[in-house]
């Protein structure tokens, strides 16, 4: 549990609740935006790694972002 008094320090934005596929494409993003700085100078296995790694988190992102989906509709049906 987070401090009160922490939590009023900390911006909104950094502990909002969001639906579990959209942090992971927020995470796939930012991996292959660093596979693209690395590709740029020249980094070429980081840029490798970074891109394999958003490719992976853009994939469980999707499956859960379509799960999310399928689960609330199927509860508010009830």
């Amino acid at each position: 549990m987070m401090d009160s008094s922490l939590t009023d320090r900390i911006p909104h934005r950094f502990y909002h609740h969001s639906p579990k596929g959209t942090i992971m494409l927020q995470w796939a993003i930012v991996f292959f935006v660093i596979a693209i700085v690395a590709a740029i100078f020249g980094f070429s296995g980081i840029a490798q790694d970074m891109a394999y790694i958003g490719k992976i988190l853009a994939v469980i992102g999707i499956i859960l972002a379509v799960l999310s989906y399928i689960f609330h509709r199927r509860s508010s049906r009830d």
